[in-house]
């Protein structure tokens, strides 16, 4: 007998799975840890990624928050920062901030460099990109896949910050928001974007070893900050590799279905569905956390099957 998953929605949540007004979201229903603020100031070391000093930024609780302090030590304004990677002043994509920060990682920001306008001809309905955002208004390019539209288009770049798509400005826009847009386009046709790439410098050799805020190590290593809108930022432990397997197979699965990546949501829905007993319970708590998202039951079937497999494994 089928599940009608979508009949036991409730009122929609009007808290999201991205960093929105600085929100990574974070655990779901919350643990011991997570309901703490942190027992110390904690200081981190940044730099720009196309070479600076180093500065000293603390005392944040959001993405919002830390973009002031790195702007404020480096004397820009906030909106020039595209986006931060951790530990590498590359444009690594497997090494963005998002919702969690180790206590010993070294902060790289990358401000706004040159813009470009590009005409893109949509020749199939995929046009092989996935797109993330910042959690602060800016949506850019996370992967480019070989052989699709975009890929023939070599000055349109992995980490190029999207700003508007055909005349209109996208600031400010979830990144599901602007790949729905970029999906919905006709085939067949020319598009233009306008892009700004991050700010290059000469090739700088990656940090092997993150900065320490202090001359004391303030944790094991296998803590992380959780950054968050509502309260202060906490101290959480990694997850185990159980649960970092599943929430990586869970990205995966909206990457299939809704032609986005993003480890913070995937790590949401998580939470949302560890300790349900059946997926029409998981469904409701879907439409509870995330109500702004339209998920197909099949997803959310596959997403549910990920979850049993962790729970029976053990987490």
């Amino acid at each position: 007998m089928p599940l009608r998953l979508r009949g036991k929605k409730k009122a929609k949540s009007k808290e999201t799975a991205g960093l929105v007004k600085g929100e990574p979201t974070g655990a779901g229903g919350g643990s011991p840890s997570a309901s703490r603020a942190p027992a110390r100031r904690l200081v981190f070391h940044a730099q720009l990624a196309h070479g600076s000093a180093t500065g000293r930024v603390e005392g944040f609780s959001s993405i919002q928050e830390l973009y002031a302090q790195i702007a404020g030590a480096f004397e820009i304004s906030p909106s020039e920062i595209l986006y931060c990677t951790l530990n590498t002043p590359r444009i690594d994509m497997e090494r963005l901030l998002g919702g969690q920060l180790g206590l010993e990682d070294f902060i790289f920001a990358h401000v706004k460099g040159i813009k470009k306008e590009v005409n893109v001809y949509k020749s199939e309905d995929s046009l092989g990109v996935t797109i993330t955002d910042n959690g602060a208004g800016y949506a850019f390019i996370k992967r480019i896949k070989d052989g699709g539209v975009i890929d023939s288009i070599k000055t349109i770049c992995v980490g190029d910050h999207i700003e508007s798509i055909n005349g209109e400005n996208i600031v400010g826009w979830r990144h599901y928001d602007v790949a729905k847009k970029l999906k919905e386009l006709k085939k067949e046709e020319l598009f233009t974007m306008n892009l700004i790439e991050p700010k290059k410098a000469f090739e700088i050799e990656p940090r092997s070893k993150a900065g320490k805020s202090s001359g004391e190590k303030i944790g094991s290593g296998r803590a992380t900050l959780r950054l968050r809108s509502k309260g202060p930022a906490t101290v959480e432990e990694m997850p185990s590799e159980t649960k970092a397997k599943a929430i990586e197979k869970i990205d995966d699965v909206l990457e299939l279905y809704m032609g986005i990546r993003d480890i913070d949501l995937a790590t949401t829905m998580f939470e949302a569905g560890k300790d349900k007993v059946n997926p029409d319970e998981f469904a409701v708590a879907l439409d509870e956390t995330l109500g702004d998202f339209a998920f197909p039951d099949e997803f959310v079937f596959d997403v549910w099957g990920v979850i049993g497999d962790a729970k029976r494994r053990g987490l």
